[in-house]
């Protein structure tokens, strides 16, 4: 089982299992923060045999206390693995974006689309929302990235 997450409030906690199904959830939240305990309640159910992780940063022009709040949240999520004993590996944008987007804008819109095309049984508007949720397609396609180099031998 390979686990994609982008992390963030508005990202997304997805699988790629060995039979080739893909899923993938949005971020668990407890009101505005990301909910640690459901982060490992996600990472204890799907059993990952390693788990991608987005790397972030900080983005030019954002404040300093959103900033801080989404370092947070992603020091949450390494904890959360480095607490379960999950191996990981951090990944960048422009890395995944690259080998799964390749010829394509490298967009929301273009996560969105390589997951309904390579992934049609992943639930990209749960819940109520009408737009897909684009960091569950991110996280899927974090997930391809790493399926792809796991097939290489690259892991």
């Amino acid at each position: 089982m390979i686990i994609g997450i982008d992390p963030g409030q508005s990202g997304g906690i997805s699988y790629i299992a060995p039979s080739g199904g893909a899923g993938g959830r949005p971020m668990p939240l407890t009101g505005k923060e990301i909910d640690g305990h459901g982060v490992t309640a996600m990472l204890r159910e799907l059993c990952p045999s390693v788990v991608f992780i987005e790397k972030v940063h900080a983005m030019p022009k954002q404040g300093v206390s959103s900033t801080f709040k989404f370092g947070m949240g992603y020091g949450l999520v390494i904890g959360v693995c480095e607490a379960l004993g999950i191996p990981y590996r951090l990944v960048t944008p422009q890395a995944w974006k690259k080998v799964v987007l390749a010829g394509t804008t490298k967009d929301k819109d273009a996560a969105v689309s390589f997951v309904r095309r390579a992934y049609p049984g992943v639930d990209l508007t749960p819940g109520k929302k009408r737009v897909p949720h684009d960091g569950i397609a991110d996280a899927v396609c974090i997930a391809e990235f790493g399926r792809q180099l796991m097939a290489k031998g690259d892991a």
